[in-house]
């Protein structure tokens, strides 16, 4: 009896002295996370020093880079892992004046992978692309636009976003606005199918007709925000105007006025440039081949200068990894990261990763992804794991409450089968989970924009992330148990569904 007394004692001396020890690294975590904060040198250097990070550009070369010696200045070992290889196209100045019939700067852009203008730009008149019968009617007309922009995309009705009209129009006039540009867009729709042709073939056809360059708008449903996407022409420019710009030359030209605008847009192509992921890790201790692994990806889209998406989520990830080298330097578990390429075209950073390193899914314990935007995290599904409520359970539990009080959990919840990298590897088998954010009008004035940039960071979401994720990891490092994941997504009738298959990621791209 006194010898099992004895035991006990011991047992329960040993279980406190490891909470005392959880609860000091979490502490210090905490503490080095708000008291020592290194989120904005780096979103400024990530940001405003190296700015968009395009797949195949100058400047995404150039952040992983810098990634890997910021990690090395943490006494972090990182590399850059070849896994494809992209077109290479560097963004030169774009310049857009209107000439006649009177001189302004417009504001806009090329897209990504546009074309050149000739050295010195190109002037000439600006026309609308008519309605037409039909394709063949289309065809007889395509003559005319040789020596001319074309403009291709509808002109709204009104630049003011509906949460404006809301709060000031009268009901009638606010639906009265909606109706009308509904059955615009309806019209609009039907214009293009007449042609014959789809978004991605009608600039190729009006290329090859002899236009001087392709004018668009795609306006984001919010004051002063487009989606800046790529170009299909192969040989002359497009661009994208503001609303209000493309909105005054479109009237001008549906008027009579003939208006004529000149570009000078210096893109440079670089030919096919490898592509990679930068992959960073605090190496195991007792457990050196399992992995606790943090996800973001690193490239974007180049309207902004892709803050939000993903700068957010990888300065997040950097600053996590930052913090655990810091405050646990030896973790139980090997902890990576992965700052993946080419996410914005089919996730090909991640799912080259997947299919390069087989051997390394069923050792992962955990991974934690984030993605959409600069907000709190505000949402996490258990992806269809069966006990991802008893182990995250678990993990969150030493969160502080501010932190996931307003959290909404999803247990088990279904897996996820794209939208951001957590999807390559939970089709693995990868317990992967999302750490999704509240909006902050994302999907409007930030999501592939020209307005994505540095001052749409909100910093102490940022730091309560990272927070969040650095307990998340240490948890998952420290766990006794070994993850052996059971997965059983079901269907909203509770009927079990396939579990999202495996894909190939695009190795040689952008051609």
């Amino acid at each position: 009896m006194i010898k099992r007394n004895i035991l006990l004692f011991l047992l329960l001396v040993w279980q406190t002295a490891t909470i005392q020890a959880q609860d000091e690294i979490i502490n210090n975590i905490i503490k080095e996370a708000n008291a020592n904060s290194q989120l904005e040198p780096i979103a400024h250097e990530l940001m405003d020093g190296i700015g968009p990070r395009l797949v195949g550009s100058p400047q995404m070369q150039k952040a992983h880079e810098w990634a890997v010696q910021k990690y090395a200045d943490w006494g972090i070992p990182a590399r850059n892992e070849k896994w494809g290889e992209w077109r290479g196209w560097q963004r030169g100045v774009t310049h857009i004046d209107l000439i006649s019939p009177w001189v302004r700067t417009l504001s806009g852009t090329q897209l990504a992978w546009s074309p050149a203008t000739p050295k010195g730009g190109v002037k000439a008149e600006v026309v609308i692309l008519p309605e037409f019968a039909d394709s063949l009617a289309f065809q007889q007309w395509l003559p005319t636009v040789r020596g001319k922009f074309v403009m291709i995309s509808m002109n709204q009705p009104t630049g003011r976003p509906d949460y404006n009209w809301k709060e000031y129009a009268t009901e009638e006039s606010f639906a009265k606005m909606r109706k009308e540009r509904e059955e615009m867009n309806q019209a609009w729709a039907q214009r293009l199918r007449k042609t014959g042709k789809d978004r991605w073939t009608l600039p190729l056809a009006l290329e090859r007709a002899g236009a001087v360059g392709i004018v668009t708008c795609y306006w984001s449903q919010g004051f002063g925000a487009n989606k800046i996407f790529n170009a299909t022409t192969k040989k002359v420019p497009t661009i994208d105007l503001s609303l209000e710009d493309y909105g005054l030359v479109y009237r001008l030209a549906e008027s009579g006025k003939k208006p004529t605008i000149n570009l000078v847009a210096e893109s440079k192509e670089t030919g096919m440039v490898p592509t990679f992921n930068t992959i960073a890790e605090i190496r195991g201790s007792e457990k050196p081949d399992e992995y606790v692994m943090l996800s973001a990806h690193f490239d974007s889209w180049d309207g902004g200068t892709g803050a939000t998406d993903n700068g957010t989520g990888t300065i997040m990830m950097m600053e996590v990894m930052r913090i655990l080298k810091k405050v646990y330097p030896n973790p139980r578990r090997t902890i990576l990261v992965g700052h993946w390429g080419s996410e914005e075209q089919g996730l090909n950073g991640s799912r080259a990763f997947v299919q390069d390193h087989p051997e390394m899914m069923p050792k992962i314990q955990a991974l934690f992804n984030q993605d959409n935007g600069t907000g709190r995290v505000a949402n996490i599904s258990g992806q269809g794991f069966v006990h991802a409520y008893d182990f995250l359970g678990r993990w969150l539990a030493k969160v502080p409450n501010e932190i996931t009080k307003d959290i909404k959990y999803t247990f088990p919840g279904n897996p996820g089968g794209g939208g951001s990298d957590y999807a390559s590897f939970l089709a693995a088998g990868v317990p992967a989970f999302s750490l999704s954010s509240l909006s902050w009008a994302y999907s409007t004035y930030t999501w592939h924009t020209n307005l994505d940039t540095y001052d749409k960071i909100v910093f102490d979401d940022v730091r309560s992330n990272v927070i969040l994720t650095a307990i998340l990891t240490y948890m998952a490092s420290e766990d006794e148990a070994t993850n052996k994941e059971v997965r059983v997504p079901l269907g909203p009738n509770g009927a079990p569904m396939s579990w999202p298959s495996q894909r190939a990621p695009t190795r040689k791209g952008g051609m």
